[in-house]
């Protein structure tokens, strides 16, 4: 997306707004609060500043790179020496603002060489951001630098471009060249996020979906549910968790969710976690190409 001068302040906001949003969380994180009013107490800030979710708050432990999301009645909490991923985002008329940082709540500070490793990825990333470069040569430089530092990128996750509505749009930004084709275009909109692991470098899905997206219009039947369909459409095709609809009946929204995975008008994002149960360090900026170079929206 090549945003207007318009839009670019929009998404400046946005930037700002999603910013203040994680730095509360990583402030506010701490052994025994619980995962779900990390994400909620995120999403409310996001909310009150007159912005939007693009995608529910997130926060991922340990093994789980990304995509963990807590149910309507998730009473887990956060534990001694776990590794926090803090993923959170904010839009304003669909002007889509992607960003996060890890959290260390053990008292040694036993992952901070696995997170100072995603970090400064993805400062060397941002540095070298300039049009028509190769997301290729992107992803290179993150491997160099975690490489160095004694850990594996994660190689079947990307960053993305950001679209209006669109989360994930063109190009994707790998981790280390794995054959992916595409350029930065001048005046684009993109997130960058190096994962570092000292795993084998990849994910798989794992565990229960609380992330579901509508991806088409479903054929019609009597198991989707007018006012729990209408509700899902709101949301233009963005990212949504169960926690969202409380208000809705539960019956017949479940009954409608599942019958929209079943025809394949939805899908559904499960947590990830990396293959040999190594834990997985991780920070993400969205940024703007511009005239005088990358600006980091959400710095």
């Amino acid at each position: 997306m090549i945003p207007t001068t318009a839009e670019l302040e929009t998404l400046r906001e946005a930037g700002r707004i999603a910013s203040n949003a994680r730095n509360w969380a990583a402030e506010t994180i701490k052994t025994g609060y619980l995962l779900r009013d990390l994400q909620e107490g995120m999403e409310t800030i996001i909310r009150e500043a007159g912005a939007l979710p693009p995608f529910p708050a997130q926060t991922s432990r340990n093994k789980v790179a990304a995509h963990y999301c807590s149910s309507p009645t998730d009473n887990s909490r956060f534990e001694e020496n776990d590794l926090v991923k803090i993923d959170v985002g904010a839009h304003i008329d669909g002007l889509i603002v992607d960003t996060g940082i890890s959290a260390d709540l053990s008292e040694d500070q036993r992952w901070k060489a696995l997170i100072g490793a995603a970090s400064d990825a993805l400062d060397a990333a941002i540095g070298m951001c300039s049009p028509q470069l190769d997301v290729e040569d992107i992803g290179e430089r993150v491997e160099e630098v975690i490489t160095a530092a004694g850990f594996r990128p994660i190689l079947n996750l990307t960053g993305h471009g950001l679209g209006r509505y669109t989360l994930h749009d063109t190009p994707q930004i790998p981790n280390a060249r794995i054959g992916l084709k595409g350029s930065l275009e001048a005046g684009s909109i993109f997130a960058i996020e190096p994962f570092a692991t000292s795993g084998r470098g990849y994910i798989k899905d794992d565990g229960k979906p609380e992330v579901f997206m509508l991806e088409r219009t479903p054929k019609p039947s009597n198991k989707i549910d007018a006012e729990s369909f209408e509700a899902i459409q709101s949301w233009k095709g963005l990212p949504i968790a169960r926690r969202y609809f409380s208000d809705i009946p539960k019956k017949p929204f479940e009954r409608t969710l599942k019958e929209l995975i079943k025809q394949g008008a939805a899908r559904e994002y499960p947590p990830l976690s990396e293959v040999t149960g190594h834990h997985v360090g991780w920070k993400e900026h969205s940024i703007w190409l511009g005239p005088d170079g990358p600006e980091v929206l959400t710095a």
